[in-house]
């Protein structure tokens, strides 16, 4: 196997489920911002230009990082990220699910709208960039008031995909110079936990 990454939110989650497996795969990093996902030879891989790619022996190209995530889960059940029994997997899933939709997606409509590099790929509306941004807080917001009953993490009091999901949409605040408010208390609490996770370390983590 072969993982083409970058230092971007979508490869840091799978940089870090692979950090969590503990897991050797050749890397190979892709400069977003030199235009190389932009080239044949990356296009080849994944023709919507976009990363993290696994690249199988038999030459099969996996991309989106939740697919990644879900092939090496069954490569290598242990730890499980992804819940070892049904009522966990069920429970990581939903809290996966609520990650994506509600932190991940206005975390990254943020970046789409903003950074200038996106502007061929979509129609960028700043203006919608600035909501997008309240409603990121309201999203942490609520996640705080979930959070008060003092688990660590947010699926289960165990590290989930679902937390992994939630790091991609820290990578994006940091790189638009956002933070969370340090009056979400519970949210600073999961915050300083993964980050002390060793994926943010290295030229491909945060």
């Amino acid at each position: 196997m072969k993982l083409y990454t970058a230092h971007a939110p979508n490869p840091l989650r799978v940089n870090a489920f692979i950090h969590e497996k503990g897991i050797d795969i050749p890397t190979v990093r892709v400069d977003i911002m030199a235009g190389e996902t932009r080239e044949a030879a990356h296009l080849a891989r994944n023709p919507l230009g976009e990363l993290p790619v696994l690249e199988l022996d038999d030459g099969t190209h996996i991309s989106e990082s939740l697919a990644i995530c879900r092939y090496l889960e069954a490569l290598y059940p242990e730890p499980s990220l992804f819940g070892s029994t049904p009522k966990d997997a069920a429970i990581i899933e939903m809290w996966t699910r609520r990650m994506e939709l509600l932190i991940m997606e206005s975390a990254g409509n943020i970046g789409r709208h903003l950074i200038p590099i996106f502007a061929d790929k979509y129609e960028q509306m700043p203006d919608y960039a600035e909501t997008q941004k309240r409603a990121l807080m309201k999203h942490w917001a609520w996640l705080n008031d979930d959070l008060s009953d003092g688990r660590t993490y947010i699926a289960l009091d165990q590290y989930s995909v679902a937390d992994i999901t939630a790091m991609g949409a820290l990578f994006v605040m940091g790189f638009m110079q956002m933070e969370i408010p340090d009056s979400l208390e519970h949210v600073k609490r999961w915050e300083s936990a993964v980050r002390a996770k060793p994926v943010w370390e290295g030229p491909n983590g945060a």
